[in-house]
Parts: C-alpha cells; sequence; structure tokens
C-alpha cells in the first residue's frame, strides 16, 4: 500500500513492526484493566505510550544514552498513529508535534491494523467454530456479495475454500478503497510535501464513505457474534482477573518480582514497576505466573479474538 502511495515504504514498514509492541497481556482487555489499576494509583495506561517508553527508555543498546536509535518519524509514528494526543494535557510529548497531524505514513497504519485483525479474526472464528456462516452473509452484505460470486464460479468447491476466497475479496476490497480514497484525499488537499500533509486539520489515510460503512458492519458483526460470545467473554474476564491479582500480589509482595525489576522499585513508584513488568508478558506467560504463585490454572482464548 505504501507503495502503491508512493510514500516511504520504511518507515511504514518499521511503524507497522513497533505499533503494537506496547500492548500488555490480553489486549485491549488488558490494557483496560492496567489502566484502570494505574488509575487508582493517580496514574494510567496507554498502549502507545508505554511502547514510546520501551524504544525510548527500555531498551538498552548503546553506552551513552537509553534507548534505541529510532528517527523521530518513527518515534511520532508510535505516539500518533492511531489518535491525536492534546496537546495541553499531555505536555511531556511536545516534541512530538502533537498539534500537527503526523504524516501519511503513520496515518495510514491504523486502517491497515484494522483490516488485518477483522479479517484474521473472521478467520480465526471460523477455526474455532464460532462463526455462522448464514449470520455473516445476512448482516454483511459485502461479505454476501462477494461470497455469492465465489460460489456461483464455485459451486462444488468446499465451504472452507469459498469462505478463504471471499475473505481474499473482502481485503483487497478495503485495501483498495483506502489506497484510492487517500490518494484523492490528498489531492483535493492540495498538499505536496509531508510538510503540508501535517498541517491539513483531518487526516487524509482513510476509507471512504461506502467502505467505512461496510467496514463497520464488519466490525459490528464481530463484536455482536465473536467478541462477546460467552466463550471469548468468560475466558477474557477470566484471563484478565488473573492480570489483576498478580497486579496486587506483586505490589504487595516485595521479593516478587525477578531482581532487575526489585531494583527498579527501589528508584522509582513500585506500581509503575509492576504495571511494566505486567506489561511486558505474553497471554501465556502471565498465566504460568498467576498459576505458579497462586496454585490455580487459567485457560485463555486464542489472543487475536481475545485481545478485540
Amino acid at each position: 500500500m505504501a507503495a502503491a502511495l508512493r510514500i516511504n515504504t520504511e518507515l511504514v514498514e518499521a511503524l507497522a513492526l513497533v505499533h503494537d509492541i506496547g500492548h500488555p497481556p490480553f489486549g485491549h482487555a488488558g490494557e483496560r484493566k492496567l489502566d484502570e489499576l494505574m488509575c487508582a494509583h493517580g496514574s494510567g495506561f496507554d498502549h502507545n505510550l508505554h511502547a514510546l517508553r520501551i524504544v525510548e527508555h527500555f531498551e538498552h543498546r548503546y553506552i551513552e544514552f537509553d534507548g534505541l536509535n529510532l528517527t523521530f518519524e518513527v518515534r511520532e509514528g508510535i505516539v500518533k498513529h492511531s489518535r491525536d494526543y492534546p496537546a495541553t494535557a499531555h505536555p511531556g510529548l511536545s516534541e512530538y508535534l502533537l498539534d500537527l497531524r503526523p504524516p501519511l505514513e503513520s496515518q495510514l497504519i491504523d486502517w491497515v491494523d484494522e483490516i488485518a485483525y477483522n479479517s484474521a479474526d473472521l478467520d480465526d472464528a471460523l477455526e474455532a467454530n464460532l462463526l455462522d456462516l448464514d449470520a455473516l452473509r445476512d448482516e454483511v452484505p459485502f461479505f454476501a456479495e462477494f461470497y455469492a460470486r465465489i460460489e456461483a464460479a464455485h459451486p462444488g468447491a468446499r465451504m472452507r475454500l469459498k469462505f478463504n476466497e471471499a475473505l481474499r475479496h473482502v481485503i483487497d476490497h478495503l485495501v483498495s478503497d483506502l489506497i484510492t480514497n487517500t490518494e484523492t484525499l490528498v489531492e483535493q488537499s492540495g498538499a505536496r510535501t509531508a510538510d503540508e500533509i501535517r498541517k491539513v486539520p483531518q487526516r487524509l489515510a482513510r476509507f471512504s464513505e461506502t467502505a467505512r460503512a461496510q467496514n463497520a458492519q464488519l466490525k459490528g458483526f464481530l463484536f455482536a457474534h465473536i467478541y462477546n460470545h460467552p466463550l471469548i467473554t468468560e475466558d477474557s474476564t477470566r484471563s484478565v482477573a488473573c492480570l489483576a491479582e498478580l497486579f496486587t500480589y506483586y505490589l504487595q509482595q516485595r521479593g516478587s518480582m525477578p531482581e532487575s525489576q526489585e531494583q527498579a522499585a527501589r528508584e522509582m513508584p513500585r506500581h509503575s514497576v509492576v504495571c511494566d513488568y505486567i506489561a511486558g508478558m505474553t497471554d501465556l506467560f502471565l498465566l504460568r505466573q498467576y498459576q505458579e504463585h497462586f496454585g490455580a490454572a487459567a485457560r485463555s482464548v486464542p489472543p487475536s479474538l481475545a485481545s478485540s
């Protein structure tokens, strides 16, 4: 997509690789719980800002300074790829030009991510036997249209193959629309340089109104039938409860974390260190830690479904 839009493909690739590194276990559900726990200590948790801390402070590759030697545009993209932060509410981020829009490379990431996880979640749901294909076709007309074309051309094909082909057409449709509509909006804006893109009041990388409505239908279906499915919500609730219990345990029990974290907790607020430690865990590692400390196993759903 970056190549089709004639923008910096290396910057887009870097942002695509780094944009989710700040996510804690259990994705957005875990993020909401960590934010709640940190708000009780007068702070908060935001995965974009945590990702920035990872690359600027946690990673040590050089003697003379903390963090990775990333360009300004990569660090800016980590902060601003998915939302705008008010400058007045985040004075510590003033160097990232919060009053201006990010470049197109950064604006593109959130939409591409959405296409990827919506399609992946449909595929995972079918694999987990949670997807009602008839309901999907009834409630998401543009998927039904693609599926009907595939079925007419290949009536004897297995359902799974027809679903795969229809989903491929969904991805192609949304990607093509995002490219075409972004090109149109850039042309209409009159912006010709990265600096001019920054000064346009609204972000220019986005779907057309038609594709936005279609994507909203798809998201609505996923929330109604997949993310809110009892099997998903029960497991997600149980997993997030494990996260909260571990947070309290590490907060109250001195010596319960690895020595590097305990050393850090002697130099900065313990709740911040506990948050950083938990945020750096994978889903499975957190559940193993829970079992180790509390002697009870907690089952987790597939990460792509649990994290939405």
